[in-house]
């Protein structure tokens, strides 16, 4: 029964996906998702998906995205996490660019409940050829947090780095490594998500991917890092 519902879920999420690829109308993307399930003296259901889109007209780059974490343990939830995200950038030319940035993440189980960030940036395409990308972001902004189940509102000016690293070990193996920082005076918080993926065919890919997720400020009894590893299935358009 549940291995009939795991899977009734995978198609419900992919079958959007290429309806959407149907008529993308210069849109272009991935979505993902994976599932584990464990069963005897711990009963859990993990399920995690994530998803990116992104647009070019003239000299104007859009994107948008988001990932999602859910987690039940002998029957209570315990982890429940989402972030989504959009872009807009415009590009002076081959690899000199500014964007604009806006991120929300809530986590139920965190020290913060919600980070909410803006930020301007200007980016650099180090290397960007059909085999290995590495693209440099870093600017200003402002992050609008708060404290897991308390009225504290932590609320600053913070700096952001990002590093975006890709490389094709052949033509259908490649690794990839994105790294964000978001650094004020109350906070630091660090997100890297390292792993590979395996092209299957054109549209289809198996990609193994290990996650980190770091806040330098928490509350008692709160963890600092918390890490998450993934197998997800993805579809490309």
């Amino acid at each position: 029964m549940r291995k009939s519902l795991s899977l009734a879920i995978f198609g419900a999420l992919l079958i959007p996906a290429a309806a959407f690829a149907a008529d993308t109308n210069g849109w272009s993307g991935a979505g993902e998702v994976g599932l584990a399930s464990a069963k005897g003296n711990t009963d859990s259901q993990t399920y995690v998906g994530k998803f990116n889109i992104k647009k070019n007209v003239e000299q104007w780059s859009y994107g948008a995205g988001g990932q999602f974490l859910y987690t039940k343990s002998d029957g209570e939830e315990s982890a429940r996490r989402y972030e989504l995200g959009a872009s807009a950038a415009y590009n002076f030319d081959d690899r000199n660019y500014i964007n604009s940035v806006l991120r929300t993440q809530r986590d139920h189980y965190a020290t913060y409940e919600y980070q909410h960030t803006a930020t301007v940036n200007y980016g650099y395409k180090a290397i960007n050829n059909d085999r290995t990308r590495l693209v440099l972001e870093i600017g200003p902004g402002y992050r609008w947090a708060k404290i897991q189940d308390q009225r504290v509102h932590e609320n600053e000016v913070i700096a952001r780095g990002f590093v975006d690293f890709s490389h094709k070990l052949t033509d259908t193996t490649s690794i990839f490594d994105t790294l964000l920082v978001e650094s004020g005076s109350s906070n630091t918080y660090i997100a890297n998500d390292i792993g590979l993926q395996v092209q299957m065919s054109q549209a289809l890919a198996l990609k193994a991917a290990y996650q980190v997720h770091h806040n330098t400020d928490t509350v008692d009894g709160s963890k600092k890092t918390d890490t998450l590893t993934t197998v997800n299935v993805v579809y490309g358009f």
